[in-house]
């Protein structure tokens, strides 16, 4: 449960007498500081015949307000700062995850559902994630995923700078080549990567099609096939590219960072698309 309750003394000890007189046992208390009043998130047991209503009710004759009922597992028991590293962790094994992982520890959503919902807006470098839910974010909450986006971005940027190409001799630098909407990476004449686009329809994004040999991945070529594609589809007349991937992809975002795009992130089930504008970029 979520409730907004008056910051001033013997509020909590009102709503421990309410939630004792109904049977409801408070399991875990989580406040959210502010001036006059305060968030609570409350982990409630309450008997089977107290349905969600009668448990708004008497927290609301507590003197709270902007109360939210939603059942729960005992997952929501756990340690927070542990959730929270626990998140960071999964986030910089799977960094395309980014968004669902934090969308999950806040309890919230990425994708838009139609209704009244606050958004919480976050940075990777240069790329957005926005993740809603119908209860507003706390200022807290809002810091608490700053910092978490912060911790990824820094290292994301460390891991994202590019390492030297393999040494295949003398000749072996890459060369860049572009046929129509196709950006090749050639190594000694051979296909080390590729990249190509099509047109959108209407005011959709183009699709942007990625393809790095496994030999060059993580060398700094997906980059600047990405740079490179991009740059062509703007002087082809595109305003916006769209990247598809699989979720626990590696490189997907690293290499958007590194390439200095801005884009907006959205995990789909298994699908993670990452739009770039265009409209900031220089042909």
């Amino acid at each position: 449960m979520r409730a907004n309750l008056p910051n001033r003394p013997g509020t909590l000890a009102a709503l421990a007498h309410e939630c004792g007189k109904a049977g409801a046992n408070i399991d875990r208390v989580q406040v959210f500081p502010g001036q006059d009043q305060v968030t609570d998130e409350l982990v409630l047991r309450a008997p089977d015949d107290i349905s969600a209503s009668d448990l708004v009710s008497l927290v609301e004759r507590a003197g709270a307000d902007s109360v939210v009922a939603l059942p729960c597992t005992e997952a929501a028991l756990e340690d927070q700062p542990t959730r929270y590293v626990k998140a960071a962790l999964a986030i910089l094994d799977a960094p395309a995850t980014f968004p669902d992982v934090v969308a999950h520890l806040f309890d919230a959503d990425t994708a838009p559902t139609g209704g009244q919902e606050d958004v919480l807006e976050l940075s990777v470098g240069n790329a957005v994630v926005q993740i809603r839910r119908a209860t507003p974010f706390t200022p807290t909450e809002r810091e608490r995923g700053a910092a978490m986006a912060e911790l990824v971005s820094d290292v994301l940027s460390r891991q994202g700078a590019p390492a030297p190409p393999p040494v295949q001799g003398a000749d072996s630098n890459l060369e860049y080549a572009t046929s129509g909407r196709t950006v090749s990476a050639l190594a000694n004449g051979l296909v080390a990567g590729r990249a190509e686009y099509e047109r959108g329809e209407g005011s959709e994004p183009w699709p942007v099609d990625m393809w790095v040999d496994p030999a060059w991945q993580r060398r700094g070529l997906g980059t600047r096939l990405l740079a490179e594609i991009v740059r062509v589809a703007r002087a082809d007349g595109a305003d916006e590219v769209v990247l598809t991937a699989p979720a626990d992809s590696q490189a997907v975002l690293p290499m958007v960072l590194a390439a200095g795009l801005r884009g907006r992130i959205r995990m789909a089930g298994d699908t993670v698309t990452i739009r770039i504008s265009l409209s900031e970029l220089r042909v």
